[in-house]
């Protein structure tokens, strides 16, 4: 209890500066292709039940002070957690380089105005956003050099100078264009989006989270900082900066009668709203709130595998793996193509694991797990050589099922696989855990 020092407005600050990023921002400039109306039903929707789910994820932390990746191995066994910690360790690496490519390519439009060098994008643009990968993953290592303690001070600078950029960004973007052209402006046919498709967007961004809730909740001792503060702290995160993706990627598409979502990203739409250099500041000082949480999540999420590595080191492993990863868009593919790859990866197989380590927590042990026992060999987390065969079953199951209904129109268009694969995850895992339980 005494390393238990995040207060309400810590938990609050983690979760706003987790979402008010310039990933939230592209996001919104994704969902975009549905329109105004649909893409705000579906975030309201989408972040409603996907931060109830982190705030059910942060009690198990706050209860048992654990973190996030750790509490998997009641659910996955002890040895079987090396699944999830895979699955964390993947995809916070890959959110790290997604928000630090975005910020180099907001310090490409920088260096265009402090030494003339070609924006990315344009012919020679490649060097100035290489330099800004790099400079971005010095600016990481710093914010994660002392821990948790400096994740809690960049969440708490990060925020006010977040909020200020938001207020200013709408201000802007509604002297440009009215609201009403906002609301009736809609997408090419071919670049549109169904509703169906934008739910599982956003539900692959929003769960992303809930894996980590543990991981900062653990640091609270009191109920309500972990589980309130998180709801309400990542909605708010979410809502206004994906509401201002949308609407100011809209605005640029009105203002230049031209939509192409590959430019959706914050530094290109703020370039072309005149925002200028201080905007661009913002967008990279956003990207290092959040990907100090993402790093500190992927760093635990290794230690949780090697067991031998301390978290400093693993923090420093995992910076340095995002950084040669953000290359990845600069020779592969478009960064919107290998960025909608990695979303549909992600809830594939993130939604299935998350239904599974809840429904153990709540519904099987009733929120009362043996703290000893997440070391002990042989221990009743053990089950059968380290590895919980029915939690492996139920998830391969379940990711076969998400690949399933992404092909059946009705679904996939509708409201998306993501969130009934996890229900399905849910009810079997209970189901076949509770008649193995029996036999026993």
């Amino acid at each position: 209890m005494a390393s238990r020092h995040m207060s309400y407005w810590d938990m609050f600050a983690t979760w706003v500066g987790a979402n008010a990023n310039n990933g939230t921002w592209y996001i919104g400039g994704v969902i975009a292709a549905c329109g105004f109306l649909t893409a705000s039903t579906t975030l309201i929707i989408s972040g409603i039940v996907s931060y109830l789910l982190l705030a059910a994820a942060s009690f198990m932390g706050y209860k048992t002070g654990l973190t996030a990746m750790t509490l998997t191995r009641a659910s996955f066994g002890l040895r079987g957690s090396l699944l999830p910690s895979v699955i964390n360790l993947v995809q916070f690496i890959g959110w790290a380089a997604v928000n630090t490519f975005i910020a180099a390519t907001s310090m490409s439009f920088l260096f265009h105005d402090l030494f003339g060098w070609p924006v990315f994008g344009k012919p020679g643009g490649t060097m100035g956003l290489a330099v800004g990968i790099f400079v971005m993953s010095i600016f990481h290592l710093l914010s994660i050099s002392l821990g948790q303690r400096s994740v809690q001070m960049i969440e708490r600078i990060g925020i006010v100078l977040v909020f200020i950029f938001v207020i200013w960004e709408s201000i802007v973007v509604f002297k440009t264009v009215s609201f009403h052209q906002i609301v009736t402006w809609r997408a090419p046919r071919n670049l549109r989006m169904t509703p169906g498709a934008a739910i599982d967007v956003l539900a692959a961004f929003n769960l992303a989270w809930v894996t980590a809730a543990s991981d900062f909740s653990r640091f609270t001792g009191v109920r309500k900082n972990a589980t309130q503060a998180s709801f309400l702290g990542a909605n708010l995160g979410l809502f206004w900066f994906a509401f201002i993706g949308v609407i100011a990627t809209i605005g640029t598409a009105i203002t230049l009668n031209h939509f192409d979502p590959n430019n959706s990203d914050p530094s290109t739409i703020a370039s072309k709203l005149g925002l200028g250099f201080l905007a661009m500041i913002v967008i990279i000082l956003t990207s290092t709130t959040a990907n100090a949480v993402n790093l500190m999540s992927a760093g635990s999420a290794l230690t949780n595998m090697t067991r031998r590595l301390s978290l400093t080191v693993s923090l420093w492993v995992v910076t340095l793996v995002a950084t040669a990863v953000t290359f990845l868009p600069i020779f592969v593919a478009s960064f919107l193509t290998v960025f909608t790859a990695f979303l549909d990866g992600i809830g594939m197989v993130l939604g299935p694991e998350i239904g599974i380590f809840l429904v153990d927590f709540f519904w099987l042990r009733k929120q009362r797990y043996e703290i000893e026992d997440f070391t002990k060999v042989h221990g009743q987390y053990w089950y059968r050589g380290g590895v919980n065969w029915i939690a492996i079953f139920v998830w391969a199951v379940s990711v076969a099922c998400y690949i399933g209904l992404k092909h059946v129109p009705m679904v996939a268009d509708t409201i998306g696989a993501t969130f009934v694969v996890i229900l399905i995850s849910m009810i079997l895992y209970g189901l076949l855990m509770n008649f193995a339980q029996k036999r026993a």
